[in-house]
């Protein structure tokens, strides 16, 4: 980082913190472009000097009811997080700014929030069973202010948020990452981690995924962490490090992307929002060989993701977010070794799918008689009008344009230049697949799920149920349906 000019953070586990070869090599470090933080994963050191009894198998146990602040009651928590700010002050004179892990309780986050007065905080990316935790439907990258009962589920109002925006970590490509290892206890990790030879530690991968990253329409703001968790040792990160940090530099020179501290983005985001901003993550070309093409969508009221594969799109993805959903952890105690967070399924193209079949909800029209998927040429994304994503879709096997607009709580579909054609969303999951639904109407589709009831409502437009067990259909009003998902918020 020194040799390439860029500024950085080192984010430190409780027994890292205490070694004084750390606190040596740290402390030299210009505070200027350096920051030390808090890593909030919690070994055997700290568990003892808090005066609690370690339950670990090893002085570092990664299972969330022993690593993480979930295994701990809130005042556990609390003591945890009183012992780490105390002695990082003892050591650094100043309490960390930062604190991350791969998740942190709501109540964890709240607390350094009110007591030591933390400014940013980072959590990992959406995955799948990796490791034993789950965080899945959440902020798809870019960051988020999290509700004050649940640190996974973005707050929809100010007053119910913690204000400590979590950035998303890892990098992970939005093409391949959401369905990797598909119908597996574990996906797979395809991210900008330089220890994944066909990902970070492919310069032809990397490059791609800094291009889409300055390329793409990001709305509010683009966003990526750099950078590896040391555990996994240099001669196994070497490689990507020495291909990212001399293309990150000359990025940075260029003034095609800013590098700077996890508390800099923290404090940026926090100036410029009072809200979770919508953005944007857009891939306008595939790695060479490939044909797909994705853009997420978020907002503080729900996710989207669209999906081009060989001329065809697809919602492959729509979750919805509420702030009143609690966590299970905020007041209960992980007893397994694993750890779930979850938002609300309306689409689902991970979990709802099988190898034989992807989830979502297709693009189709009825042409000479037949139900036909409609095919298309390159769309062209766009995030010029502030607040709001545009993606425009050429249709190749019928005449037309298919319109899409996202906007903060709502997406409005549209057909111009076709004014005859019969066309429809058609959703279909795989077989045996369990599903929230529980009624689906003219105007909406109700679902509930961790016991929260809620909707998808057609403003415009309308649903029907389909002719199978696991399928619907949304059909357009005079060419046009508004989907809207604030339920009331």
């Amino acid at each position: 980082m020194r040799k390439h000019h860029l500024s950085g953070t080192f984010l430190l586990q409780y027994d890292a913190l205490m070694d004084p070869r750390y606190q040596q090599l740290l402390k030299g470090l210009p505070r200027d472009s350096f920051e030390i933080g808090a890593w909030w994963e919690i070994p055997q050191p700290l568990v003892e000097n808090a005066g609690m009894r370690w339950r670990g198998r090893y002085p570092w146990d990664w299972h969330a009811n022993i690593g993480f602040s979930t295994g701990y009651t809130p005042q556990e928590r609390e003591k945890l997080a009183d012992v780490y700010m105390h002695d990082f002050k003892n050591i650094f004179g100043y309490y960390p700014a930062s604190v991350a892990s791969w998740f942190i309780d709501a109540h964890t986050l709240n607390y350094m929030y009110e007591k030591y007065h933390i400014i940013a905080s980072a959590n990992c990316k959406d995955q799948y069973g990796t490791d034993g935790y789950t965080l899945w439907g959440g902020y798809w990258n870019q960051a988020y202010y999290p509700s004050k009962i649940n640190s996974y589920m973005p707050a929809q109002h100010a007053e119910k948020q913690i204000p400590v925006p979590i950035f998303r970590m890892l990098g992970s490509d939005p093409v391949r990452q959401y369905d990797n290892n598909l119908e597996n206890e574990r996906q797979g990790v395809v991210t900008l981690e330089p220890v994944y030879p066909e990902a970070g530690g492919d310069s032809t991968w990397v490059h791609w995924f800094f291009q889409q990253f300055i390329d793409g329409a990001s709305m509010a703001f683009a966003y990526t962490q750099a950078g590896q968790e040391n555990s996994f040792t240099w001669p196994a990160m070497a490689k990507g490090l020495e291909l990212q940090l001399p293309l990150i530099e000359r990025l940075r020179d260029e003034q095609k992307i800013k590098v700077e501290t996890l508390a800099a983005s923290g404090k940026w985001f926090k100036a410029h929002f009072a809200t979770t901003p919508a953005t944007a993550v857009t891939a306008n070309e595939d790695l060479p060989g490939g044909n797909k093409k994705t853009v997420w969508f978020n907002s503080r009221f729900y996710r989207a993701n669209l999906l081009w594969d060989n001329g065809r799109l697809r919602f492959r993805d729509i979750h919805l977010f509420n702030e009143d959903l609690p966590s299970k952890y905020e007041t209960g105690v992980v007893t397994s070794n694993e750890c779930v967070f979850y938002t609300l399924p309306l689409v689902d193209g991970y979990l709802w799918s099988s190898h034989e079949f992807f989830a979502g909800l297709r693009f189709k029209a009825i042409i000479n008689g037949k139900e036909t998927e409609l095919s298309g040429g390159d769309p062209v994304i766009s995030d010029k009008i502030k607040g709001e994503l545009m993606v425009s879709w050429p249709l190749k096997n019928v005449t037309g344009e298919m319109q899409l607009r996202f906007l903060e709580n709502e997406i409005l579909l549209s057909l111009t230049g076709n004014a005859s054609l019969k066309w429809y969303l058609d959703f279909n999951a795989a077989e045996n697949k369990t599903l929230p639904f529980t009624e689906i109407n003219s105007t909406y589709i109700s679902a509930r799920f961790e016991g929260m009831n809620y909707k998808m409502i057609a403003t415009q437009g309308s649903f029907e149920k389909g002719s199978g067990q696991n399928t619907f259909h949304i059909l357009p009003g005079e060419q046009k349906m508004i989907l809207n998902f604030d339920n009331g918020n």
